[in-house]
């Protein structure tokens, strides 16, 4: 195969042609052949339709066939990819078409008159506006454009937490990299059936559906996340390998249905995109029966940037060792020197799978990448004496408690120990004395109720004094992204609002 996204849908088909790559949500199935015919022909109508190598379109689909079709149809032509999730609102749709000069929108037919786009070609998926998805599977099939993998493919579009979203811009190469290594360090092959339910716009998303299209593996795709109907897809569909983030293993351990599910035919299980307690990882390890490889990734970099392999002893709690061809650094306050071992600081990556930049920025370029190229992830860690990473928090998460240093995802790895945790969150809260205290938000396991003094006692034994959360509050769920990862700033903006 060659090292670009525009021809691995060809490639595939080539290689595994009538084999099964897509089932969603139990119903609809393509093989790989009929995903390189149907995006082919949607390729060559895009471009009967005025679209070109190098024109940015937004993909704002659910999970499904067709968020499928699109991506390699546009990979095909030489388009630039600007993935949107679903559940980003009009403005913030709005707002990218308008950062990145979209030429083109595929979305959902009732989103359509909500969005502005300008000029751009709208291709809706019911066609009740602009053009009809379905007619784009009738053009005159095209050839993969010749493509070379520091070209363009996608301008991935950040969370905008600390401000407006930037558009990380990636090549086929950065993605095509992060792609080949993950499939090569999870020794993914053409006989492995994968569950997900990630969303597709996310780059850990896209690079499992990818890394499908790279081993020959046939994807088993869930539109969105639930708990009781992937418990029943392991059982029937027999799935060697289930792709997730920390809070859909919660939900699944936390099922009813988990106790009897038939989950031998796992090999192994991934997760990322939040940090997990180790208690938590132990228990899934111990229920399904096989590893759970903890990976590390971001926009930036096109997808995970270090993982575990199933080959290796568990060490849970880290993030694993960098791919090949990507370096790691933890820097010091000042970020010139490196941190010692063991000590945290903030994580630095340089390599082949790093961003060239935010498309149209160079101020948060420069301030984001180093005149040597290396990155600043956010992400304070550490690594210790044998080479292994381990994530210590967001660095715009630590709370800062008269004056110590007190991360909340150490606070969280003990708690989710205590008896009857299910998840929990700890944010810091505004405080006259102290200037922020830790408040733990914790769901309890369905049938128990926790007691609070029970837990702050437990939390005595583990954890200094200073970092001990000052109240626990007990809630039935807590927010969440589209990806599912735990969005504490949004627990610290509603708790301030009541009080």
């Amino acid at each position: 195969m060659r090292a670009t996204i525009a021809t691995l849908a060809h490639d595939a088909a080539r290689a595994f042609s009538e084999k099964r790559a897509v089932s969603v949500s139990g119903d609809k199935a393509l093989s790989f052949a009929e995903i390189d015919r149907l995006a082919g022909q949607a390729a060559g109508k895009l471009m009967a339709l005025g679209l070109h190598a190098g024109h940015r379109v937004i993909l704002h689909l659910p999970n499904g066939w067709r968020w499928i079709i699109a991506y390699h149809a546009l990979a095909r032509m030489g388009a630039v990819v600007v993935p949107a999730n679903i559940l980003l609102s009009a403005a913030e749709i709005s707002f990218i078409a308008a950062d990145c000069e979209a030429n083109a929108i595929i979305l959902p037919g009732d989103r359509a008159s909500k969005v502005d786009v300008g000029e751009a070609l709208v291709v809706t998926d019911d066609g009740t506006a602009g053009t009809p998805f379905d007619a784009l599977l009738d053009g005159e099939w095209l050839e993969p454009l010749a493509c070379r993998p520091d070209d363009l493919f996608t301008i991935g579009y950040t969370s905008g937490t600390t401000g407006k979203p930037k558009g990380a811009m990636l090549s086929h190469g950065n993605i095509f990299a992060s792609v080949s290594h993950t499939a090569t360090i999870h020794v993914r092959t053409r006989h492995d059936r994968v569950y997900s339910a990630l969303p597709l716009p996310h780059v850990y998303g896209n690079v499992v559906m990818n890394s499908c299209f790279l081993t020959g593996a046939s994807l088993f795709l869930a539109e969105r996340f639930d708990a009781g109907a992937a418990l029943k897809a392991i059982e029937q569909d027999r799935i060697t390998l289930f792709e997730g983030v920390p809070t859909m293993y919660y939900q699944l351990l936390a099922h009813p249905a988990l106790e009897g599910a038939d989950l031998s035919s796992l090999t192994r299980c991934t997760v990322g995109g939040q940090t997990m307690p180790v208690s938590k990882l132990d228990a899934v390890a111990e229920r399904f029966g096989c590893p759970i490889l903890e990976l590390w990734g971001m926009t930036e970099v096109g997808g995970p940037a270090t993982s575990h392999s199933p080959w290796w002893p568990p060490r849970h709690g880290s993030i694993g060792l960098p791919f090949p061809g990507t370096e790691l650094r933890i820097a010091a306050a000042d970020c010139s020197q490196d941190a010692p071992t063991g000590e945290p600081g903030e994580l630095m990556v340089r390599g082949s799978l790093v961003t060239s930049g935010y498309w149209r920025n160079k101020a948060a370029t420069s301030s984001a990448i180093d005149a040597d190229g290396w990155l600043a992830t956010g992400d304070v860690a550490y690594r210790d004496d044998e080479g292994y990473y381990f994530i210590v928090d967001r660095k715009k998460d630590m709370i800062l408690t008269a004056g110590y240093n007190v991360y909340p995802a150490e606070l969280e790895q003990v708690i989710a120990r205590f008896e009857g945790v299910s998840m929990v969150a700890v944010v810091g809260m505004a405080d006259e004395e102290k200037g922020e205290v830790a408040h733990a938000f914790v769901v309890p396991e369905p049938g128990t109720v926790p007691d609070e003094a029970s837990l702050i006692a437990y939390c005595r034994e583990h954890l200094a004094a200073y970092k001990i959360p000052r109240a626990v509050h007990f809630v039935d769920d807590l927010p969440k992204t589209s990806t599912g990862k735990i969005l504490r700033r949004a627990l610290r903006d509603r708790s301030e609002q009541t009080q």
